[in-house]
């Protein structure tokens, strides 16, 4: 991954093409009672050849795609590769919508999958033999592309959280690297104090960051079941995260800059912003986005909310999926599981991508990696055990898109107000509850 989800989504339009109303004629007939393919199957398909159009950003795909049409020399894989976020969302929707220039393979972001698989926008890859490779993968990644004993598509990444600290800086104030959330807070007051122009974090508000803080939490906000639909964020994990990150916001000691921003990058840099908490996709953005602070940083596992307690989360990550309207199925389930469940795994992972195998994850060569970034550090070694450590029970909205776009609007407030974040997350909760009726769910 590149980018955060809250960076993907803040300020996307409301794709009226998604509600269910208007995609539920997204699902082709034949999909819905697919027949089992056999590995036979396939492998005709493979033999005789075709083209296959995937559609998907990430760049570690191009050398899959060469690889794959040097071992099928029939098969021609045509990667778009030029759209991403909002752009490339819009884009499959309307040719679901239209029934006309659908993608045989799409890249759909872990949040976003509910949103296409409820509306049979994409074929269940289970009479494929995709089931049978549940235990290949790590518990985030999986229960992000199932559903029941569906499968809407295979992990192509994975976003275990560690904590990216600027160990320059802890080490020039002598303060220890936080283990736990209080501890963090109490890091923040002294950082601050030892020197007003840092500060612990940034955060302006992001949707994709506070799910994910939240999921770490143990909060479970979102229950889905078809389209029976529950938001709550009362619960006691969402207690613990806005209790915790209040003090930070009425305390002024978090920056209030956007990430991905020139401000963030040299935040980063100078040394003004001195952590990050984000997925195990950040260490390629530090090496192409603050060269200069090489050497600075290092990784850390997450702070727990109890001490002792090891709980991740995700943030970010993405899957390969194959659209219900596209053609030529058997060549793109074969392409999309020898991307992200075979030889293109290991081609991917040499180029820097975190997989969501958990054999590749526990490989002597992934796990002794050296950060050159990070002063030498085995850094993979935190992620692997981040991503062992990620409840597999979260959910998101079937119109996550949608209640992302709101964040702002709503949680946000606290960021710039007197809008306290519990307020804020109860508005954001309210809206997305009322989005949710306007669009034929049924919700609590």
């Amino acid at each position: 991954m590149r980018r955060t989800t809250g960076r993907l989504m803040r300020g996307l339009a409301v794709l009226s093409v998604l509600t269910l109303g208007a995609t539920a004629c997204g699902g082709s007939d034949d999909d819905s009672g697919q027949k089992a393919v056999s590995a036979d199957d396939v492998q005709a398909a493979l033999e005789k050849g075709g083209s296959v159009t995937v559609w998907a950003w990430e760049p570690t795909l191009k050398t899959v795609a060469a690889d794959f049409q040097k071992k099928y020399p029939k098969v021609k894989i045509n990667l778009v590769g030029e759209r991403s976020g909002d752009k490339h969302y819009t884009a499959l929707s309307n040719a679901i919508s239209a029934e006309k220039g659908v993608p045989d393979v799409s890249q759909v972001e872990y949040f976003a999958l509910g949103q296409y698989s409820l509306t049979e926008g994409l074929s269940d890859l289970a009479p494929f033999g995709a089931d049978k490779l549940k235990d290949k993968y790590t518990p985030g990644p999986w229960n992000a592309v199932s559903e029941g004993d569906k499968v809407y598509g295979l992990p192509m990444d994975s976003g275990p959280m560690a904590l990216y600290y600027n160990k320059k800086i802890f080490d020039k104030h002598k303060i220890a690297v936080p283990t736990t959330w209080d501890e963090y807070v109490e890091a923040a007051r002294k950082l601050h104090k030892a020197d007003p122009k840092v500060y612990i974090a940034n955060d302006a508000g992001d949707a994709g960051f506070t799910t994910s803080m939240l999921w770490q939490a143990g909060s479970r906000p979102y229950k889905v079941d078809g389209t029976k639909v529950k938001v709550d964020f009362s619960d006691a994990g969402a207690k613990k995260y806005t209790d915790t990150w209040q003090k930070l916001i009425d305390e002024k000691l978090l920056a209030p800059i956007n990430g991905w921003t020139d401000d963030w990058y040299k935040g980063l840099g100078d040394g003004t912003i001195a952590t990050l908490a984000s997925g195990a996709w950040m260490p390629a953005n530090f090496v192409t986005g603050v060269p200069n602070a090489s050497g600075d940083w290092r990784a850390a596992p997450m702070p727990a909310w109890t001490k002792g307690d090891k709980a991740s989360a995700e943030n970010g990550g993405s899957s390969l999926t194959v659209p219900a309207l596209g053609k030529n199925k058997e060549l793109a389930y074969a392409f999309v599981e020898y991307a992200n469940s075979g030889a293109g795994v290991q081609s991917r992972v040499k180029e820097g991508a975190f997989p969501a195998t958990t054999a590749d994850l526990k490989t002597d060569t992934f796990l002794n990696t050296e950060f050159e970034y990070f002063g030498g550090q085995k850094a993979n070694e935190i992620f692997a055990e981040s991503a062992a450590n990620v409840s597999d029970d979260w959910s998101y909205l079937p119109f996550q898109q949608y209640a992302n776009s709101i964040f702002n609007d709503t949680v946000g407030k606290a960021y710039v107000g007197n809008t306290k974040l519990i307020d804020g997350l109860k508005s954001w909760q309210d809206a997305s509850v009322k989005y949710g009726k306007e669009q034929g769910f049924t919700v609590e």
